[in-house]
C-alpha cells in the first residue's frame, strides 16, 4: 500500500498563525496595566521566599499568617516611604509655584559668599556688580525657563501616582505568590521544559538566582544604606531630609553610594555653625558609605556575582525606559539575560588552541586545496 503526503495547507498554516498572534497581542493588551506590577511582585517574592519559608515555620505552618506578616513588611518598606516622598514634594513644591506664578520671584542676595575664604568678597560683589548691571534682565529672560522646568518637574512628579498603583499591585500580587508560591514555581518550571526540554527547566532556575542576586546584592544594600542615611540626616537637622533619602537611593542603586549626598550636608552643616551635628552626621556618614563592602558580599553569594557594568546598565537604562519602578526591574531583566547567555556560551569548553597554530592550520588547509 502506498502512502501519498497530503500536501500542506499554506492558507491554513498562515491563517492559524495569524490568529494565534492576534489572540496573544489581545491578551498582552489587556493585561498590559498588570505586567510591571507582576514582574516587580515576582521579583521580590522570589527574593524573599527564603526569609518567608523561615517564617512561616515559625508561625507554626501557618501560611496566611505567614503571608500577612510579608505583606506588612513590604508596605512598610515601600509604601511609608513613598507616602512620605510624595508629602515632602508637595510641601516643598508649593512655595516655589506661587512664587514663580506670581512673578515675584527675584535672584537671591547670596550673602552666605562672603562667608567663603580668601574670594568670599570677590564673589559677593561680582555677583552684585552683576545684579546693578541688569538683575532685572537677566531674570527676565530666565523665569520663563524657570516656569518651563518647574513644570516639568511638576508633570514628572505626577508620575509618582502611576509608581504609587504599580506599588499597590506589587502588593496584591506578591500576597498571591505568597499564598500559592510553589504552584506558580512549578507552573512556570512546566511551561520552561515544555519550550526547551531540561534546558529550559535550568534556564528558569538560573533566572531565579539572577534576580536573588540583584534583589538581595543590590536593591537590600540600596535600601539599608540610604535608610540609614536618611535617618541621619532627619536627625541631624538637614532640611528636605526625605528628599536627600531618595536621592541617596538612586545614587545607592547606580552604585555610587550615599557620600554624594551625605558629603554636601555634613559641609552645610559645618558653614551653618552647626558643628556638632556635623561631626555627628560625619561619624554616622563613615559607617553608612562603608556599609555596602561588608553587606553587599554577603547577599550576593546568596544567589549569583553579577558584573557591575551589568547593574549600573540596568538601572539607568530601567529608569529611562519604564520610570520610578525601572530602578528594580532594569537590573533583573539584564541580570536574568545575562545568566542564561552565560550558561548557553559555557555549554561548549573554552578554545584552547593558539591562535598562531590555528592560523596556520587554515592556511596549511587553504594551501593543499588550491
Amino acid at each position: 500500500m502506498v502512502n501519498r503526503h497530503q500536501p500542506r495547507d499554506v492558507a491554513q498554516i498562515l491563517l492559524s498563525v495569524l490568529f494565534l498572534a492576534i489572540m496573544i497581542i489581545a491578551c498582552l493588551w489587556i493585561v498590559q496595566p498588570f505586567i510591571l506590577g507582576f514582574a516587580w511582585a515576582g521579583t521580590v517574592v522570589i527574593a524573599t521566599w527564603p526569609l518567608f519559608i523561615r517564617l512561616e515555620r515559625l508561625l507554626f505552618g501557618r501560611r496566611s499568617l505567614a503571608v500577612l506578616v510579608m505583606t506588612l513588611l513590604l508596605v512598610l518598606v515601600f509604601v511609608i516611604p513613598i507616602a512620605l516622598l510624595v508629602n515632602s514634594l508637595v510641601d516643598g513644591s508649593g512655595p516655589l509655584i506661587t512664587s514663580i506664578s506670581s512673578g515675584d520671584m527675584s535672584l537671591p542676595d547670596l550673602a552666605w559668599l562672603n562667608d567663603i575664604p580668601l574670594v568670599g568678597d570677590k564673589l559677593y560683589a561680582g555677583w552684585h556688580n552683576l545684579l546693578e548691571m541688569g538683575g532685572s534682565a537677566i531674570m527676565a529672560k530666565v523665569r520663563p525657563y524657570i516656569g518651563a522646568t518647574t513644570t516639568w518637574f511638576v508633570g514628572t512628579a505626577a508620575h509618582l501616582g502611576r509608581f504609587v498603583v504599580h506599588c499597590v499591585l506589587m502588593l496584591l500580587f506578591s500576597a498571591l505568590l505568597y499564598w500559592r508560591g510553589e504552584q506558580v514555581a512549578l507552573g512556570v518550571r512546566h511551561f520552561a521544559t515544555r519550550l526547551a526540554s531540561a534546558r529550559g527547566d535550568a534556564a528558569m532556575l538560573l533566572a531565579a538566582q539572577a534576580v536573588r542576586a540583584v534583589a538581595l546584592g543590590v536593591v537590600v544594600t540600596a535600601l539599608v544604606q540610604s535608610v540609614l542615611g536618611g535617618i541621619g540626616l532627619a536627625i541631624a537637622g538637614v532640611p528636605y531630609a526625605t528628599l536627600f533619602t531618595v536621592l541617596m537611593l538612586l545614587t545607592c542603586l547606580m552604585q555610587l553610594g550615599p557620600l554624594l549626598v551625605l558629603v554636601p550636608a555634613i559641609i552645610w552643616l559645618y558653614w551653618s555653625g552647626d558643628t556638632t551635628w556635623g561631626t555627628v552626621l560625619l561619624v554616622w556618614s563613615c559607617v553608612v558609605g562603608t556599609m555596602d563592602n561588608v553587606i553587599r558580599p554577603i547577599l550576593i553569594r546568596m544567589g549569583a556575582d553579577l558584573p557591575l557594568i551589568l547593574i549600573l546598565s540596568g538601572v539607568i537604562g530601567g529608569l529611562i525606559a519604564f520610570g520610578m519602578i525601572g530602578l528594580f526591574i532594569g537590573p533583573v531583566l539584564l541580570a536574568v539575560s545575562w545568566r542564561l547567555f552565560s550558561a548557553w556560551v559555557h555549554e561548549v569548553p573554552m578554545p584552547q588552541t593558539d591562535p598562531d597554530v590555528l592560523l596556520a592550520s587554515l592556511n596549511d588547509t587553504e594551501e593543499v586545496n588550491k
